[in-house]
């Protein structure tokens, strides 16, 4: 199976075979149909609150910036464990793992607004802004935070984006996870 281009003379442009051309025409409406998910997901921005279920289905993994989302029930598990026992007196940081941050989101919902504690989503990938919650987060520098997050969190829960050993120690080390601790 060719998928490549051909080129018939010297100085011909290349052309696509159809099996790549079709390749990437499909490739170019996925990306399409994902944009109109998070533009969906933008004008419904607080579905949680209004009683329908977020998902992390409109955020595709970006291998190259090394994301991976945890499945539906690690992600749900996790997000019971952190939530287990909080008050509206509570703050909870979620870095780099959004796929948590959803499923803590529709956990929430179930509680009456008061009860709920103050979530944030630390995370470099600029498409969680749809969610007010949404703080910009770069691991190369880990404690570069508004000055509201410091000194204010009573629970962190952190999944470091790569296994390098640079962002494993840079990214959310004990200093900068001290320095979010209440």
């Amino acid at each position: 199976m060719n998928i490549g281009t051909q080129v018939n003379e010297p100085g011909d442009q290349p052309v696509l075979s159809s099996t790549a051309l079709a390749a990437l025409q499909e490739f170019y409406s996925e990306q399409s149909s994902q944009k109109e998910k998070l533009e969906d997901l933008k004008a419904r921005r607080n579905a949680a609150e209004q009683g329908q279920p977020l998902t992390i289905e409109p955020f595709t993994e970006d291998w190259n910036a090394s994301q991976f989302w945890y499945e539906h029930e690690t992600a749900e598990e996790l997000a019971s464990r952190l939530i287990e026992g909080v008050t509206n007196e509570c703050h909870i940081a979620v870095v780099s793992a959004p796929s948590v941050y959803i499923q803590i989101k529709n956990l929430l919902s179930q509680k009456h607004p008061e009860e709920r504690p103050k979530i944030y989503l630390l995370e470099f990938d600029q498409r969680f802004d749809v969610y007010g919650e949404f703080i910009k987060y770069d691991f190369e520098h880990p404690t570069s935070l508004p000055a509201h997050l410091k000194a204010n969190m009573t629970r962190i829960l952190c999944d470091p984006p790569y296994l390098s050993e640079d962002c494993q120690t840079k990214g959310m080390s004990p200093p900068a996870a001290t320095s979010l601790l209440h």
